[in-house]
């Protein structure tokens, strides 16, 4: 059966040209699965039927897995089965009468203006690890990038002099971000001051730069994240699209429309940007009951 999972990601990568980190996911997600199956004995996909699909859920359930983890592989089993009617591996998808499991929307975490402040200056820019650390953090905040879209910015893709960066986001999409004048002077000072030290004489089409020169990785921006945050005394908890969701939020809480922020975040669908609303909903009702004098 598991034959079958790389054909079908295979599909996914060339003909729907989904992002490494989504068919990575789509793997783990369905290994899981068919794991379940032939523990129960199935060991057939014609085998499926809704009642497994089911018991696959309430299994995840009763693991502790949150309902949109659920939601994102039933999601990715859906699409396994649809391929396979598809494509005549079988005649029917034991998933189309399978309701999806009710979502909560939880508002993520932000952070406040001051907090976003005190993480920012935390790299010490008296040596060149620390004006890359600052000019990461300036460009996060800036725009509302993924750490993974950061993490794969290239030098051709950003121009100062216009202040606008190209990001290559989910699924290859492509969107333009305005880079603000802060961001831009640290990116400057990273390019002149901090980049040809990490290069060593070496060349490398990636704009951040670690070890060696490399490519910086999203586990040590995550990292490096963290390390600043816990430095400036920040309590929340911070997750890797602190930053992302905090760049959302105060545009509107600033009067940005959603339509904006929708598209420099690259969301496909406004209902997901549409999550920063409440969070602004939530603040309010939270001055309110700190200062009317009936709360």
């Amino acid at each position: 059966m598991k034959e079958l999972i790389d054909s079908f990601l295979d599909y996914l990568s060339v003909e729907r040209a989904l992002a490494r980190n989504t068919i990575s996911a789509y793997r783990a997600d369905l290994n899981l699965y068919l794991d379940f199956m032939e523990k129960r004995g199935i060991t057939l996909l014609s085998k499926i039927s809704k009642n497994d699909v089911v018991e696959f859920m309430l299994f995840q359930k009763s693991g502790g897995i949150s309902p949109t983890s659920i939601s994102r592989r039933l999601a990715a089993v859906r699409m396994f089965h649809r391929f396979l009617a598809r494509e005549r591996i079988l005649k029917s998808d034991p998933t189309a009468l399978v309701d999806s499991p009710k979502l909560w929307k939880k508002v993520p975490d932000t952070l406040s203006l001051n907090e976003v402040e005190s993480l920012i200056v935390q790299p010490d820019t008296r040596n060149w690890r620390g004006v890359r650390d600052k000019a990461i953090l300036e460009t996060l905040y800036a725009t509302g990038m993924r750490v993974s879209e950061l993490s794969g910015l290239k030098s051709d893709n950003v121009n100062l002099e216009i202040g606008f960066l190209r990001c290559i986001g989910k699924g290859n999409k492509e969107r333009i971000i305005p880079l603000g004048k802060k961001a831009i002077y640290g990116i400057q000072r990273y390019l002149e001051a901090s980049r040809p030290r990490f290069l060593k004489g070496k060349s490398s089409e990636f704009l951040f730069l670690g070890r060696g020169g490399l490519k910086l990785s999203r586990q040590s921006v995550w990292k490096m994240i963290k390390r600043y945050a816990k430095e400036a005394g920040i309590k929340k908890p911070i997750k890797v699209h602190t930053l992302r969701h905090s760049f959302a939020t105060h545009l509107l809480e600033r009067g940005a429309d959603l339509r904006s922020v929708q598209e420099m975040l690259g969301h496909s669908n406004i209902s997901t940007t549409q999550i920063y609303t409440h969070i602004d909903k939530e603040r309010l009702k939270s001055i309110h009951k700190a200062f009317h004098p009936r709360p």
